[in-house]
């Protein structure tokens, strides 16, 4: 592991901070436009990924558009506004395929499910930062950073054996087991110290918030290997992009929010 790598990292990670310890801070309009911010340019990440590809600039305005409407349409609390805004998302994704259609026949209707599936992929998940508390916040964003780092260290410095090298050639098992450990041993001092849950409880939602990391993780470097790209893109130094510093956390904060509706942790 070169140290200019593990310098940069570092010092993304702590820039990158910043975004959610204002949010934190101030909550209210502050957290929804950073989330919402936040979810845009991830999102035109994506969308960035399946490049070369004609009208996606189209696509990506629609999506920051409906990133907006999305989120907004859950501060109401009416549970009917977001599948209203869902469903204007795919008529307006069944329109854009219509139009293109019919000025060139060859149109395909895949930048359209580009378009629904980065919605799904990113605000709609995104949208539970909106109803969390904030150490539910705090705890999200913990068990992501967490499994992230103690696997990277942990299989830098000591993994051998890989465990899906069709997917991620560099992950190894030992990554894993220290992403697992210290992502349940963190989020189970968390909890105890701040929360009211039983230690068992706390162990199992470390356990399986760690699990949601690395399918997360695994999820997008497999999107990447069948567009052959290393990174979703080049933001962040040491990081890649965006989207890869935060794929872990997309699969993490709906994992928790279902988990919150079996069990008040907080």
């Amino acid at each position: 592991m070169e140290i200019s790598l593990h310098k940069k990292r570092i010092a993304t990670s702590i820039a990158l901070a910043a975004i959610p310890a204002l949010a934190l801070a101030f909550q209210g309009w502050v957290l929804f436009l950073a989330c919402a911010l936040f979810s845009a340019i991830t999102l035109w990440e994506f969308y960035d990924m399946f490049r070369p590809s004609k009208g996606m600039g189209t696509v990506k305005c629609l999506g920051a558009a409906f990133t907006f409407l999305l989120l907004g349409s859950f501060t109401t609390g009416d549970i009917r506004h977001p599948a209203v805004v869902l469903i204007l998302a795919f008529w307006a994704g069944a329109m854009l395929f219509l139009f293109r259609y019919s000025k060139d026949v060859t149109a395909s209707y895949q930048q359209s499910l580009i378009f629904l599936g980065g919605l799904l992929y990113i605000p709609l998940n995104f949208h539970f930062f909106l109803t969390f508390n904030r150490y539910e916040i705090i705890l999200a964003i913990g068990a992501a950073a967490l499994s992230d780092t103690a696997a990277f260290y942990a299989g830098s410095m000591w993994g051998k054996k890989k465990i899906w090298p069709r997917i991620s050639p560099k992950k190894s098992w030992v990554g894993s087991i220290g992403g697992l450990t210290a992502c349940t041993v963190g989020i189970t001092a968390f909890g105890l110290s701040f929360g009211h849950a039983a230690i068992w409880q706390w162990i199992l939602l470390g356990v399986a918030l760690n699990i949601a990391a690395q399918m997360g993780d695994f999820f997008e470097s497999a999107l990447k290997r069948s567009l052959d790209i290393k990174d979703s893109g080049n933001t962040l130094p040491g990081h890649g992009g965006f989207l890869d510093r935060v794929d872990s956390m997309l699969l993490v904060i709906p994992t928790y929010g279902l988990c919150r509706m079996l069990h008040a942790y907080f």
